[in-house]
């Protein structure tokens, strides 16, 4: 179950992300958007020592936050 809610946040977080930043991605762009997001998301969360630790709203809104950097970032240096 731990594997598909992962799948399922980062797809939401990644729309979300496309959605905020204006940016086109189908099913599998917002995964991967998601997916990174949430990676990026969770390293810095740790590193600023931030408790995140929560449940799923708590993990949705730090993959939406790293997802929304990580397309940020992307759409600067390949655009």
């Amino acid at each position: 179950m731990g594997f598909i809610l992962w799948i399922i946040i980062g797809v939401v977080a990644g729309a979300i992300a496309h959605r905020v930043l204006n940016s086109r991605g189908g099913f599998l762009g917002s995964l991967i958007v998601g997916l990174v997001g949430a990676l990026l998301g969770g390293e810095l969360a740790h590193m600023f020592r931030l408790n995140v630790t929560g449940g799923p709203l708590d993990q949705l809104v730090v993959a939406t936050l790293g997802a929304i950097l990580f397309l940020f970032l992307w759409k600067k240096l390949f655009s």
